[in-house]
């Protein structure tokens, strides 16, 4: 039923503050302004331009009726008779003259015989003129007779100070709300793996929230420090058994055996780098502006050198972003070097839609099916069916470093089907 309202209302938590805090002064200044309007300016008019006719009616009765007096009653009255013009035969009145409404209504219905009412030759004297037994007669009176002086002063005076006070709201606002806004970038910039600089401030919840996060912030680089220096002592510990092994096979004969635990060794020293390099993906480097043609172009050139070939599409040109660009080239690498193992033509794609950065890897090979794309993207998972191991060695973490590393950029990876080469495509995109 909401749905309409719910989609113009704003987005952002200043919009909705704003939006909180202006309409009830807005509305309270409407209500008030009409009340204003309809008790003081149109009742007190009448009530006036009432007192007024009745004081006009004797006037012009005694110019009628050839008093001597009538001028010197006008004068007791301050009435002024004046010749009344020929010309003025309606009323005349400003459009923001809303005093003049009510008072023109109660004259022509308390005076017979009204010609018309002028409020626009002179706004400070308005003049009535009225049809008697000896002609049109043209009386004169002050303003003030007929209405309250000067009442758009008070309207005046509630806009200016309305609109004052909201300016002094709004700064107000802005000034709590900064701290929130501080926040939330320094949230988006830790998801993105880039270390802002924040303190907190503001009120007392904003500044405990922010707290809570630095707190969170240190426990979350403490873990990966942790692990990663972990990880570091498990290779330095392992590597020292399987040198001496390497050793030991090196001083055997040749045989069958021996030249098949030598594969073993080797296998075990290339999962073990493998391994270290998924647990080490946030120590890499450090967001600096990169391009990322250039990065995709030296990647192909790599490729090349290696003797392998990649198809690259990519823009003339576009510009700087930052990017961690050892973790995003050992990204591709990885992805290229899948989409090479398992398709003999492998293309990559760079795009720049709004706000993104889009990589994208196409291969004409066997693909994976749509409800094992969730499983192949987690760490150690293997899919014989989908990818024969026979023309590879690895424990399944190629697609979790990519997807580790997308995320760490605040991105994402996405799996699916090349429309053109029929194999797998892969998405990296990274916000720009």
């Amino acid at each position: 039923m909401f749905a309409w309202l719910k989609r113009l209302m704003p987005r952002g938590l200043y919009g909705r503050a704003a939006l909180i805090l202006f309409v009830p002064i807005v509305t309270l200044q409407i209500v008030v302004s009409g009340q204003i309007l309809q008790r003081y300016f149109q009742d007190v008019a009448g009530q006036m331009s009432e007192a007024l006719a009745l004081d006009l009616a004797l006037v012009a009765d005694a110019v009628a009726g050839g008093d001597g007096r009538a001028e010197a009653l006008a004068d007791a009255l301050q009435i002024e008779i004046v010749p009344a013009p020929g010309d003025l035969t309606q009323d005349r009145r400003v459009f923001y003259d809303l005093t003049g409404i009510a008072a023109t209504r109660v004259l022509r219905h308390k005076l017979d015989g009204l010609v018309a009412v002028d409020l626009v030759t002179d706004e400070r004297r308005p003049m009535v003129v009225l049809d008697t037994a000896k002609g049109p007669v043209a009386l004169s009176m002050p303003r003030r007779r007929m209405s309250a002086s000067n009442p758009h002063q008070l309207l005046v005076l509630m806009i200016f100070f309305g609109l004052f006070m909201t300016w002094v709201a709004y700064l107000f606002l802005r000034n709590q709300l900064r701290p929130i806004k501080r926040l939330a970038d320094a949230a988006e910039a830790f998801g993105k793996g880039r270390m802002a600089d924040y303190g907190p401030s503001g009120a007392t919840e904003v500044r405990s929230a922010g707290l809570a996060f630095l707190d969170m912030r240190a426990r979350i680089e403490g873990m990966i420090e942790q692990r990663t220096l972990m990880l570091s002592g498990v290779s330095h510990d392992l590597r020292t058994p399987l040198t001496r092994m390497k050793l030991g096979l090196s001083m055997l004969e040749d045989a069958p055996e021996v030249a098949a635990l030598k594969r073993d060794v080797a296998e075990m020293e290339a999962l073990l780098a493998t391994f270290l390099d998924f647990a080490r993906g946030e120590a890499l480097d450090d967001p600096v502006p990169t391009d990322p043609l250039h990065l995709a172009q030296d990647l192909v050139a790599d490729v090349a050198r290696a003797g392998g070939q990649v198809a690259l599409i990519a823009p003339d040109r576009a510009g700087k972003v930052m990017l961690r660009p050892q973790a995003v080239r050992r990204c591709l690498s990885n992805l290229i070097s899948n989409a090479q193992r398992y398709g003999r033509t492998v293309r990559l794609t760079l795009a720049l839609p709004d706000g993104t950065i889009r990589f994208t890897i196409e291969d004409d090979g066997p693909g994976i099916p749509a409800h094992r794309r969730a499983e192949a993207v987690k760490p150690f998972a293997r899919l014989d069916a989908a990818r024969n191991q026979d023309k590879g060695t690895g424990v399944g973490l190629g697609l979790a470093i990519a997807r580790d590393i997308a995320q760490r950029h605040g991105g994402s990876l996405i799996l699916s089907d090349s429309a053109d080469l029929g194999g797998l495509r892969v998405d990296l995109v990274l916000p720009r």
